[in-house]
C-alpha cells in the first residue's frame, strides 16, 4: 500500500491531493475515499496510507482508502 503526506486539503470543496513518499506525481483524493476520517481531520503533512486507480474522464489516478498513519 502506497503511502504519502498531504500536500494540499480544500476543504469548503471536499478534495485534496497527496505528496507519494516515493517522489511520484501528487495524487488527487476526494473526501468519499477517506477511512474513518473527515476532510477536516486532515492538514498538511499528515501521513497516509492510501490505494490508487484510475481517475475519471482520462484524469490521472486518484487516490481511494485513504486512512492516517
Amino acid at each position: 500500500m502506497p503511502s504519502g503526506k498531504i500536500k494540499k486539503v480544500v476543504s469548503d470543496k471536499g478534495f485534496g491531493f497527496i505528496r507519494p513518499d516515493d517522489g511520484g506525481d501528487d495524487v488527487f483524493f476526494h473526501h468519499s475515499s477517506l477511512n474513518g476520517l473527515q476532510i477536516e481531520d486532515l492538514g498538511m503533512g499528515d501521513a497516509v496510507t492510501y490505494d490508487t486507480e484510475a481517475g475519471k474522464d482520462g484524469k490521472g489516478p486518484r487516490a481511494v482508502n485513504v486512512s492516517r498513519v
